[in-house]
């Protein structure tokens, strides 16, 4: 899909669920979607020691997909796009909803 106008519309896509009333209760709400590159642990005396040009190696490998994230919960995988010399993430991979569940019910 390359063009968005290509894409089904929330309505349409809602209207077709069990309990579809209820999700358009909820389209609405804003959530927070983030993308992880990698992580690393650090001591506070190395975080103190970071300047400009410092390099911080991540436990993520270059080639390796992306985590999607919503309110930290990973939904996806994905790779870096850029879209009118902004970073985009294009979705390669979505997580199952046992996945997506999982990582709600953790947080709770």
């Amino acid at each position: 899909m390359s063009d968005m106008s290509e894409a089904p519309k929330l309505d349409d896509a809602l209207g077709s669920l069990p309990g579809s009333r209820n999700f358009r209760l909820l389209a609405d709400i804003p959530v927070r979607m983030s993308v992880e590159v990698g992580s690393t642990s650090l001591k506070l005396a190395e975080v103190m020691d970071l300047a400009e040009g410092s390099i911080v190696e991540l436990d993520r490998q270059s080639d390796e997909l992306l985590d999607i994230m919503v309110n930290g919960t990973l939904i996806a995988k994905g790779e870096v796009v850029t879209v009118n010399n902004r970073y985009g993430i294009r979705i390669v991979e979505v997580a199952t909803a046992e996945a997506r569940m999982a990582g709600v019910e953790r947080r709770g």
